[in-house]
């Protein structure tokens, strides 16, 4: 499979007026493939937006290498960029302008007629508010009318920093279909996110990164797995009871929120049925511990020392 984004040993320094050095990228390597949607995942201050603005030149590394599209940046950045549409950070728009004029603006700039800017309009679903000021749009608005900047070029490959930021949760819904459209075309669709639910429900491959560093990178499911869970939930209306009766039947359990976690092969799970019963007590709910994105996430970012991917 080819690749859309080839990252060789990136590293990016910044350094104060005072002369301390912080180092946002640090020997990064990455490879994206064509086509789909990509997550790139990390905690505040881990690298993403530097990295995002190194594959646009809008930032110089200070090491490594860096191809988009089979093309070197900054070097082919040209001719590689009108197959690029991106947001970074907060879209910059025109508030008194409506989201239309916004549009046609860009577009002009880049010699894109009127309907592109009517499709793109009608794709994030603001058709009905075009011709609305920006400054009455609401912050999730204004996303979306950004990711319409972004599509006018009709472009390979969309680099997207924060998509779904101040998004509703009917909003998010809509933009990760988009998303996922976007992807099905194939489109590559890079984005960048703290929507940790949203990225494992979009996202067909992911990165992880942590203190500039990747420490993992995969299909999503291949990145679950390196932490699964093990064991059993059960929910009952008395937790305790519960609790009590599975220790004294000899599982190992323990209170897991609202659950209890027995500690058993899931194929078994008919033995913790069994042993309830016995004691009066029947589940609402018995189901696999299953591992989730969010949880993987906290783990590989939360060490001291962060461990690089293989």
């Amino acid at each position: 499979m080819a690749s859309a984004i080839e990252i060789e040993s990136l590293r990016k320094e910044y350094r104060s007026i005072r002369g301390r050095t912080t180092v946002a990228v640090d020997g990064l390597d990455l490879d994206v493939p064509e086509g789909g949607v990509f997550g790139f995942l990390g905690p505040n201050g881990a690298g993403k937006t530097t990295t995002i603005r190194c594959l646009l030149g809008l930032v110089a590394p200070g090491a490594g290498r860096v191809r988009v599209l089979g093309s070197e940046i900054p070097r082919a950045l040209p001719s590689v960029i009108r197959r690029v549409g991106a947001i970074v950070e907060t879209p910059a728009l025109f508030p008194r302008f409506s989201g239309r004029r916004n549009l046609m603006i860009l577009a002009r700039i880049d010699g894109i007629g009127c309907t592109s800017v009517d499709a793109a309009l009608t794709r994030v679903g603001l058709a009905d508010r075009a011709d609305d000021l920006v400054k009455t749009y609401s912050l999730g608005m204004k996303q979306r009318l950004g990711i319409a900047a972004a599509l006018l070029k009709d472009p390979a490959m969309l680099l997207l920093d924060e998509p779904a930021n101040g998004l509703d949760p009917a909003g998010i819904v809509e933009v990760r279909g988009l998303l996922r459209s976007l992807g099905a075309e194939g489109r590559t669709v890079f984005v960048s996110s703290h929507i940790l639910s949203e990225v494992q429900h979009t996202a067909d491959r992911v990165a992880i990164l942590a203190r500039g560093k990747l420490v993992a990178s995969g299909p999503v499911r291949e990145v679950l797995a390196t932490r699964q869970g093990s064991g059993v939930l059960v929910r009952l209306h008395d937790q305790r009871a519960g609790l009590d009766a599975l220790v004294r039947a000899g599982f190992e359990a323990e209170p897991a929120g609202t659950s209890v976690r027995v500690s058993i092969a899931a194929e078994a799970a008919d033995r913790v049925s069994r042993a309830l019963a016995e004691a009066g007590l029947y589940p609402i709910e018995l189901r696999p511990d299953e591992v989730d994105l969010e949880t993987v996430f906290l783990e590989l970012t939360k060490a001291d020392d962060v461990e690089p991917a293989s």
